[in-house]
């Protein structure tokens, strides 16, 4: 099966009914939808409030509308991928599965020991996270691996009883099993599954030799016992999604996006939920690298910002980065090391407090803040008018104009003007003595320098200069931002895609299905084994075509990696090696890859010519979906004007008011343009772009501004 392959239809052909692929990703604020409809890569859009005490209705709803509005059938969708945040939230709620954790006997405290990292220093009170798993449930088992895989204790099924018996007394709801090295030697773990299929049946096991065989104890367990923690609710999520989209009439199997850029089966998310923790970003990621190769641009920022947060990638020779290292449920949300670090690939993204939604908020010190708290979508920004009084960034941009209050989705969504007025005149202005436009002003700027800010760090830690890239824009709040975001990075270009305000939906569209895996392999590289190495990455390939074979793959793409070091060295950094036999003469290539790639992030050449392997990685996957420009140019005719009468905004103390062109998007062809002040309106989204700036729309329906010349 290949889900997302198109077929041209013949003319000779009678008409037929469309086929239909969905892409659904649900957000903190809102819930987008993208729907492509076969032959010919019809694109049709749709965003809905979401419901976070089920998000699956405010899915369920969407999905209806969007397809009675254009008249099509449940009964005609072949294909839905599906995003959600449901991991992180569970985590972030403390309202997930009761754990219990099997480890080897004196090691059933490592996830309070940690790394014995100190996230701050100089905080003396300083909050660490508390256990997803309680000490009473944390339980040892009598046995022993050495770190070469060599038994020195058989396993105790004694001791695996017992802790069996106290589980059942104390119903746990999912269990984790975390032994020490048993990335070397699954077998004592595996002989504890069976153990604990016949003890507790029906209670899900999550084995880390099977999630996560890789070192480092502190991060397999948490990342075990997080998956462990969160399975059972994603589980029953995903099954009555499945059963709620049958009985719409969608009888079509249901995939999700992992935090990678690849897509897995509901089963496959059902038993690895940790893979889609991050399911969303990575979505946008790849939707804007498919736009970028559109427009013959392969390093590119990738801006992504919703009503929640907003979201920063840098994507290089055309693929956004896969990071392994994950933080989730930070104590303090901008302290790095402040949360559980978990062992995930996932999209290489910096996630920042700042959304449509943000509150703004007058501090002790009379200082203007914005975020990171966020208003959602209950009760949402004050100009929603669904019983929320802090202002927020959105009211901030309906108060300057930005926003029109009568095509707010389509004018689906009407916005409450006064009331927005009124909640930054009370709250914001008056505290600091300021007028309601300037206060407006002063949150929708610092907004954007928080976002600039952050993603300047991010961009710099990889080695990279802002001023070398384009940026993607695109959320339903980005395309308001991202001129100032750019211009204060120095991009050279910046692109509106077509779909903006959902581009994390059509992303899950074009993401191609995909596994990764990983084996630990340590040893010093020229004196480890390469036959063995070899082997490892054939058996990790055998194991990934078999978790795709459902896609149905012609020509599967294999890539791999290895995680260096210098000797002495306690971080890594992840290398890409050769398909084939390796052998000896791999040697020079991966040292200088490796030396390379040292220098870009560090500055400076490695210190030692001894390297160590620490890690093989492997990801397989299949094609990418490219769209043609027939899903994605606008069709404008001669009777039908783009135009609509200017608007007045407010655009700071120095320029004051300006008339800004209104222009409705969906009435643009490719070699439109003009010169800003600008507003593009679309349903989901509005572009701006700044008096003075040229903007054109590209083949395949991007709007580009082009911003080189420009100080950062």
């Amino acid at each position: 099966m290949q889900p997302l392959a198109s077929t041209e239809k013949s003319s000779s052909q009678p008409d037929a009914a469309p086929r239909l692929q969905v892409g659904i990703d649900i957000g903190g604020t809102f819930t987008d939808f993208a729907l492509l409809a076969q032959p010919g890569d019809r694109l049709l859009i749709g965003k809905r409030l979401t419901t976070p005490s089920n998000p699956a209705v405010g899915l369920l709803q969407g999905l209806q509308d969007l397809l009675k509005e254009h008249s099509l059938q449940p009964r005609d969708v072949e294909f839905v991928v599906h995003a959600t945040t449901l991991v992180t939230n569970t985590v972030l709620e403390r309202n997930g599965a009761k754990v219990g954790l099997l480890a080897t006997e004196g090691f059933r405290d490592i996830l309070e020991s940690g790394t014995e990292h100190r996230f701050d220093i100089y905080d003396l009170m300083i909050r660490l996270p508390e256990p997803l798993v309680p000490r009473r449930l944390r339980l040892p088992i009598e046995e022993r691996v050495a770190v070469d895989g060599a038994v020195l204790r058989k396993l105790s099924k004694e001791s695996v009883v017992r802790a069996a018996e106290i589980f059942k007394t104390e119903g746990v709801e999912a269990i984790a099993v975390s032994l020490l090295h048993s990335y070397a030697n699954p077998a004592h773990e595996q002989e504890i599954a069976g153990l604990l299929e016949d003890l507790l049946p029906g209670v899900p096991v999550t084995l880390s030799s099977q999630l996560l065989p890789e070192i480092r104890e502190y991060e397999r367990t948490l990342t075990t016992v997080i998956n462990a923690y969160v399975q059972p609710r994603v589980r029953d999520y995903l099954q009555k999604l499945k059963d709620a989209l049958a009985e719409l009439g969608v009888a079509t199997p249901l995939y999700v996006m992992h935090s990678a850029g690849g897509l897995m089966s509901a089963s496959q998310a059902s038993r690895k939920p940790i893979w889609i923790n991050e399911s969303g970003p990575a979505a946008g990621a790849l939707c804007a690298a498919h736009f970028g190769r559109q427009c013959g641009l392969q390093e590119l920022i990738s801006f992504d910002m919703g009503g929640t947060t907003a979201k920063t990638c840098l994507i290089r020779e055309g693929q956004p980065a896969v990071a392994t290292d994950v933080e989730i449920g930070r104590q303090e949300r901008f302290k790095k090391g402040s949360g559980f670090p978990m062992k995930v690939p996932s999209v290489d993204l910096i996630e920042i407090g700042a959304g449509g939604g943000s509150i703004a908020h007058v501090d002790n010190m009379k200082l203007l803040k914005v975020g990171p708290a966020s208003a959602g979508s209950e009760p949402g920004p004050v100009c929603y008018a669904r019983g929320g009084v802090e202002p927020t960034v959105t009211d901030a941009d309906l108060v300057l104009g930005f926003l029109d209050a009568d095509h707010f989705l389509g004018g689906a969504m009407k916005l409450d003007l006064p009331g927005a007025q009124e909640a930054i005149r009370n709250r914001i202005a008056q505290p600091l003595n300021m007028e309601t436009l300037d206060a407006a002003w002063g949150i929708h700027e610092l907004v954007n320098e928080n976002m600039a800010t952050a993603s300047r760090i991010h961009i710099v830690e990889k080695g990279a200069d802002p001023r070398n890239f384009a940026m993607v824009a695109f959320g339903g709040a980005g395309p308001v931002h991202a001129y100032a975001v750019a211009q204060r990075l120095g991009a050279s270009q910046l692109i509106f895609p077509v779909a903006a305000g959902a581009a994390s939906a059509l992303g899950l569209l074009l993401a191609p299905p995909a596994t990764d895996l990983v084996q630990s392999f340590v040893g010093t590289l020229g004196t480890c084994s390469w036959s063995q190495l070899t082997q490892a990455f054939q058996d990790m390939e055998d194991r990934g075509l078999t978790q795709l074979s459902g896609f149905g793959i012609a020509r599967p793409h294999v890539l791999r990696s290895l995680d260096l070091r210098c000797a002495g060295q306690g971080s890594e950094i992840t290398v890409p090696v050769r398909y084939g036999e390796l052998d000896a003469s791999c040697l020079p290539e991966i040292k200088q890859a490796f030396a390379k790639k040292y220098e870009v992030l560090y500055g400076r050449r490695p210190p030692s010519d001894r390297i160590e392997v620490l890690n093989a990685r492997l990801r397989v996957m299949g094609e990418e979906r490219e769209l043609g420009a027939s899903s994605t140019a606008g069709q404008a005719t001669q009777s039908q004007s783009a135009a609509s009468p200017p608007r007045r905004v407010y655009f700071g103390p120095k320029s004051g008011f300006l008339d800004f062109q209104v222009v409705r998007r969906n009435l643009l062809s490719a070699g439109m343009g003009g010169v800003g002040p600008t507003l593009i309106q679309e349903r989901e989204s509005t572009l701006v772009v700044p008096p003075a700036k040229r903007w054109r729309v590209d083949a395949q329906g991007n709007v580009v501004v082009e911003l080189r010349g420009e100080k950062a």
